[in-house]
């Protein structure tokens, strides 16, 4: 199983940005799906991007395409998540979350990191 360590995360204005990143460690395959997961009270759990680590192609729900950016370091081992025009509907715990598979699915990782908390004030 692969470990994720998640960083970044904090409070910011409406507009703002943040940064988030994750840490991958433990895996033998070549290629891993990593993506950002967001937890909030009341609403469904929400893939809101990722990229397979082999060849870089990537994915984001509607609700963040144009303002966040998942990208990965050139060894492969740490994915980021650059979060701009921050909006109050994105605050939310964001999970590190990966799988050999990539089916973009909350219910279809196989490991998770701890979690960030990202608040976003009006």
């Amino acid at each position: 199983q692969v470990q994720l360590e998640e960083s970044g995360g904090g409070s910011v204005q409406a507009g703002g940005s943040l940064r988030l990143s994750c840490a991958a460690s433990g895996y033998r395959y070549g290629s891993l799906c990593m993506a950002w997961v967001r937890m909030a009270p009341g609403k469904e759990r929400e893939v809101v991007a990722g990229i397979v680590t082999r060849g870089g192609s990537t994915y984001y729900a509607d609700s963040v395409k144009g303002r966040f950016t998942i990208s990965q370091d050139n060894a492969k081992t740490t994915v980021y998540l650059q979060m701009n025009s921050l909006k109050p509907e994105d605050t939310a715990m964001y999970y590190c979350a990966a799988d050999i598979y990539c089916y973009w699915d909350p219910d279809r990782f196989n490991s998770w990191g701890q979690g960030t908390q990202v608040t976003v004030s009006s």
